[in-house]
């Protein structure tokens, strides 16, 4: 077994673990990062984030020259769909990317190890790949192994019929009927991607409304335009069971009757991949749901072992990953590193958009915290008129007292990129009035966030104000 001597070993190179190693070397630190997979990247380059965006993105496409570019003046005749060539445009841009990363590594002096990494103790990692085992010493190791997709018993995965997001984001042909188990992020993304292509779509989810964990309001009124869009929900339903039978697969849910479709899609969420990385070895403890417990600037319970994005407790979220890299590595150097956990983002990539920051209004009232409420909503908007992007609102909440801002939350077109003001606003303590007071360029979607803190007080412009109370 040959044998090296690094100051940092990663156990993984997703968005967590090759943003570490990059960070370290800036550092001058001599770096190694273990990772399985030929391409660098992780589950979000691969089989999740950037894929996924390239299919919604080309499919909104088609869905635009189909049904929307006529409002405009534009006739484009038949319309023809080439899912070989969408999937020949997601590949290239993830192989692009991919090398973008191999490229920054070798500028790094980053040694790369294919191969799975597993600690032996705290101190040292083996890599086992196709030439045998090495072992790697290390004065710091992070461990940055990501996700899954997590299993529902009963239904049976054969990786083609019944499958996860990987499978999902790789169909040759639309699907006449997709069954989606799930009504969370990944579930409703790819949904969308089919259901733009024109595959029926069926969204199971066992709770009483979809998208768990956001806004509720703005949940709701996702909903309600999801359904005209030709999404089907059958909520509080459970699945029992999915197979494939004869060519089809079947879909047993409590108390209602089989469905049969083509395919099937299970996204009801993710797990840590923890297994088989040698964490008995080096003493370091997980909770239930195999979650590495993690204390001040994410060091584990052993010695120089520190772990980071999916495989702890907390959002799985690649920006979240990349940013606990971050802070891990310049927590490491003896510099000050903070994650704010309060003004993390999160965005679903339907059409329209959601994105939050901050808390929802029902953790609000769960918490007892006074607060006040401003909503505008985006047909006000002239952008939206502009863009044919009227669906949605911004929602702002801000607390009762301080006018401090808690929590942010739009449904519209392009709210990924706008919740971006929102978060710094947050990061930097700002109030509804310090938002309201931004000058936004006009016309841009932005106004919606200026007005939304307007109404907070009831003074926003382009809705009618609500009637005043007392003198």
């Amino acid at each position: 077994m040959t044998q090296h001597q690094y100051d940092l070993v990663v156990l993984g190179g997703g968005p967590g673990g090759y943003v570490a190693a990059i960070r370290a070397s800036q550092l001058g630190w001599s770096v190694a990062c273990i990772d399985e997979n030929a391409q660098l990247g992780g589950t979000c380059l691969r089989v999740g984030c950037i894929p996924s965006k390239a299919l919604l993105e080309s499919s909104e496409r088609y869905a635009e020259a189909c049904h929307s570019l006529a409002q405009h003046g534009v006739s484009v005749g038949q319309v023809g769909l080439d899912v070989g060539q969408m999937q020949r445009r997601k590949t290239q841009i993830v192989k692009t990317l991919a090398l973008g990363i191999d490229g920054l590594f070798k500028q790094g002096g980053i040694t790369r190890y294919l191969g799975r990494g597993r600690l032996d103790g705290s101190g040292a990692v083996t890599v086992t790949g196709d030439d045998g085992e090495t072992r790697l010493d290390a004065k710091s190791i992070l461990i940055a192994t990501g996700s899954r997709p997590a299993p529902l018993p009963g239904v049976e995965l054969d990786g083609d019929r019944i499958g996860t997001s990987t499978e999902a984001l790789a169909y040759g042909e639309v699907p006449e009927h997709l069954v989606v188990i799930g009504a969370g992020y990944i579930g409703l993304e790819l949904g969308s991607v089919w259901r733009r292509l024109g595959a029926k779509v069926t969204v199971l989810e066992a709770l009483d409304r979809i998208l768990p964990g956001m806004d509720l309001e703005i949940a709701q009124a996702a909903h309600q335009i999801f359904k005209k869009q030709g999404f089907e929900f059958r909520l509080q339903t459970r699945v029992q069971q999915a197979v494939v039978d004869g060519g089809r697969c079947v879909v047993r849910c409590e108390g209602t009757e089989p469905i049969q479709c083509d395919r099937v899609l299970l996204a009801i969420g993710r797990v840590p991949n923890t297994d088989d990385i040698g964490l008995d070895r080096a003493g370091i403890e997980v909770d239930r749901r195999g979650e590495i417990l993690v204390g001040e600037n994410y060091a584990t319970s052993a010695p120089g072992v520190y772990a980071i994005g999916d495989c702890i407790r907390g959002p799985k979220l690649a920006h979240k990953a990349s940013h606990e890299a971050l802070v891990c590595i310049d927590a490491i150097a003896g510099q000050f590193a903070h994650v704010d956990y309060d003004t993390v983002p999160g965005v679903v990539y339907t059409h329209p958009e959601l994105a939050s920051v901050g808390r929802t209004e029902e953790q609000l009232q769960a918490a007892g915290r006074e607060y006040r409420k401003g909503v505008f909503p985006m047909q006000a908007s002239g952008r939206a008129r502009t863009l044919g992007e009227i669906d949605g609102k911004v929602k702002i909440l801000a607390d009762a007292e301080t006018d401090r801002l808690l929590g942010v939350h739009i449904l519209g077109a392009r709210a990924g990129d706008l919740i971006a003001e929102a978060a710094a606003a947050m990061a930097f303590g700002a109030s509804a009035e310090d938002l309201a007071h931004l000058c936004h360029a006009h016309p841009t979607l932005a106004e919606a966030l200026g007005e939304a803190a307007l109404a907070i007080h009831h003074r926003a412009i382009h809705i009618p104000a609500p009637p005043r109370r007392g003198k």
